[in-house]
């Protein structure tokens, strides 16, 4: 009966169950350990389980894991189609004071950021799994990737720009809002001097 409701949970969860959340049901943590010993569930890592069928959602499984992170620049702009690369590190970012070295570890670009811009432009969507994540919206996204430091291509950065003034949903107030914010006004002007 209790391993039925771990299932259902996981069902009800896109095929993800954690034991944070049998947690808050009351339900031993033993269960998850029985129910993968069956082969019904599968542990991806400490805390996160899915059913045998699923494919692990690895964007949903690292915030799980790492929840002050928000997706930012080349995992956001993917998340919004803004680029055709897959990112083979996930770009993430946390407020100024997080410590890193856990996460760094698990592979991922992590920058922090002051607290007054960590808040920012955050929004949720839905990974390419159907699962919520936490990520910086388009206008953030396009500022952030123009500053000094951000690592991201130049060839990048145009293709998103000029992928951003054809879409339907764009915010042209909003992005120069946050250029100003941001101190990327001048940048933000001139691609879209050129693409509008």
């Amino acid at each position: 009966m209790t391993e039925e409701i771990i299932l259902q949970m996981a069902e009800n969860n896109n095929g993800t169950v954690t034991s944070k959340m049998i947690d808050h049901q009351g339900i031993a943590r033993q269960y998850l350990k029985q129910l993968v010993d069956k082969g019904l569930l599968e542990r991806t890592t400490r805390g996160i389980y899915i059913l045998p069928h699923i494919w692990e959602d690895e964007i949903q499984h690292l915030q799980i894991r790492f929840k002050k992170g928000i997706y930012s620049k080349e995992t956001s702009l993917y998340l919004y189609d803004l680029t055709d690369r897959t990112p083979i590190q996930y770009s993430m970012t946390f407020p100024e004071d997080y410590n890193l070295t856990t996460v760094k570890k698990e592979g991922i670009i992590a920058s922090r950021t002051k607290n007054e811009l960590y808040e920012l432009g955050q929004e949720e969507i839905l990974s390419p799994s159907g699962n919520t994540v936490k990520v910086y919206n388009i206008e953030k996204t396009l500022c952030d990737i123009l500053k000094p430091r951000s690592g991201v291509e130049i060839g990048i950065t145009a293709e998103a720009f000029k992928r951003y003034v054809k879409r339907k949903d764009k915010n042209i107030p909003l992005l120069s809002e946050y250029s100003k914010i941001m101190k990327v006004e001048e940048k933000v002007s001139r691609y879209l001097e050129v693409l509008l």
